[in-house]
């Protein structure tokens, strides 16, 4: 990452905290970890949902899995073991 974007978000969470404290601070992360809907952090914080997306973006990055279901998985090794 590059520098800028590290002080950047550095500072977005130091602003954050200032204003909201620390303890809403996890709330917030933890409801971002949680995929909790933009609309509800927002109404929670009185802002947007463009701001809680600005911090979504700040604070760390969306990761999205595909996992196969175990049924599929245990046909899949079936297949590999015949």
């Amino acid at each position: 990452m590059a520098k800028s974007a590290a002080a950047s978000r550095e500072r977005v969470a130091r602003n954050f905290i200032r204003r909201y404290g620390r303890v809403k601070f996890r709330r917030l992360l933890d409801a971002l970890g949680r995929s909790e809907s933009g609309q509800v952090i927002a109404d929670e914080f009185g802002v947007s949902r463009e701001r809680v997306r600005q911090w979504k973006n700040a604070f760390g990055t969306v990761i999205t899995m595909y996992q196969l279901d175990p049924v599929v998985e245990h046909m899949l090794n079936e297949r590999r073991m015949a």
